[in-house]
C-alpha cells in the first residue's frame, strides 16, 4: 500500500497519528456504507461466514499486520526517498515466499530459490547505489515489508484453509477498526505528548487530510476489487508497472531524489526477478487449473 501523500508533504510529521487518522476514516466510512446506507445489499452484507473464533484468530491479526505495514512504511518516508522506498519494496516476493514456505503454503524449489536470489541481489545493488542512505529508514521499510508479507500470508490462510470469502467492503469493515485500535494504543505513548506539546500540530488542514484519507480508502478498495475480480497475480504484475512509474515520477518531482546508474541497474535486476516470479506463479497456477479440470490424468 502506498500513501498518496506522505507525512512530510502535508506538514504532519507524525506517521503513527497520520495512519491512525486514515484507518479511523476508513472505519467510519465502512460503517456508514454497511449500516446506514445499506445499498447495494449484495455488496454491503458483511455478516455471512464470520464467527467470533475467525474474527479473533484471523481478522484481528490481519488488521494488526495491516496497521504495522502502514505505520512502518509511512515512517520510512521521513528518512528515505519515495524512489528508494519503492526499490526496497521489490524484495516483497522474497519475504512472502519465505514465510509461505514456513507455514506450508509454498514449496521450496531450485527455480524459486534462483528467482529469490536474483531479486535479493538486485535490491542489494540498488541499495549500494543510494547516495544518501539512511539505515533507520531502511529498517522501518523492511519492517513494513515483513508485516505486509505476514498480512498476505494470513489472508491466504483465511481464504484457503478457513474458506472465508469476503467482498472488499466487508473486508475493510472488519479490518479497519482492528487496525485503528492497534494504532491508537502506541499513538498514546509515542506521539500524543509530542503533538500536545506542539500547539500547531492540531491546526492541520482538515480538507487535505480528508482528501488524503479518501484517496487511501479508494486505493485500498480498488486493490481488493481487482483481486476479487481477477487474482493476486494481476496485482503483482500491475505493481511492477506502478513501481516503475512511482520511481520515475518521484525522481522528476522531488529535488532530494537522486538516481544513480547503480540504483537503476540494481532495480532493473530486482524487477526482472519479480517478473520471473510472476511468470513462474502464473504457470504454476495454470498447471493446477489443468489438473483440477482433468483429475483423471493424475492417475495415469
Amino acid at each position: 500500500m502506498q500513501w498518496v501523500l506522505s507525512s512530510k508533504e502535508i506538514n504532519f510529521p507524525y506517521p503513527l497519528g497520520l495512519t491512525l487518522l486514515h484507518m479511523s476514516f476508513s472505519s467510519i466510512l465502512c460503517f456508514l456504507l454497511t449500516k446506514v446506507f445499506k445499498s447495494p445489499k449484495k455488496v454491503m452484507k458483511v455478516e455471512d461466514g464470520m464467527t467470533f473464533d475467525i474474527y479473533v484468530t484471523s481478522v484481528i491479526p490481519i488488521g494488526a499486520m495491516f496497521a504495522m505495514t502502514l505505520w512502518l512504511g509511512n515512517t520510512a518516508y521521513l528518512y528515505i526517498t519515495v524512489t528508494f522506498s519503492q526499490m526496497l519494496k521489490a524484495i516483497m516476493p522474497v519475504a512472502v515466499f519465505i514465510l509461505g514456505v514456513s507455514v506450508g503454503l509454498e514449496i521450496m524449489s531450485c527455480n524459486m530459490l534462483l528467482i529469490m536470489s536474483v531479486i535479493s541481489c538486485g535490491v542489494l545493488t540498488a541499495s549500494y547505489g543510494e547516495l544518501n542512505i539512511s539505515w533507520i529508514g531502511v529498517v522501518y521499510q523492511m519492517g513494513g515489508i515483513v508485516a505486509e508479507a505476514l498480512r498476505l500470508i494470513l489472508m491466504e490462510i483465511l481464504v484457503k484453509r478457513k474458506g472465508i470469502k469476503l467482498n472488499p467492503i466487508s473486508l475493510m469493515y472488519y479490518m479497519s477498526p482492528c487496525s485503528a485500535i492497534c494504532l491508537f494504543i502506541p499513538w498514546i505513548f509515542l506521539e500524543k505528548s509530542k503533538m500536545d506539546a506542539n500547539n500547531n500540530t492540531w491546526n492541520f488542514n482538515v480538507l487535505v487530510l480528508t482528501l488524503n484519507s479518501l484517496c487511501t480508502f479508494a486505493l485500498n478498495l480498488s486493490v481488493f476489487l481487482v483481486i476479487s475480480q481477477t487474482s493476486a497475480l494481476t496485482i503483482r504484475v500491475a505493481g511492477v508497472v506502478k513501481d516503475w512509474v512511482v520511481v520515475l515520477v518521484s525522481a522528476l518531482l522531488f529535488a532530494e531524489t537522486k538516481l544513480t546508474v547503480i540504483n537503476l541497474f540494481g532495480y532493473a535486476i530486482a524487477i526482472s526477478g519479480v517478473a520471473a516470479y510472476n511468470n513462474h506463479k502464473k504457470k504454476d497456477g495454470e498447471a493446477k487449473t489443468l489438473v483440477s479440470q482433468n483429475p483423471t490424468t493424475t492417475g495415469k
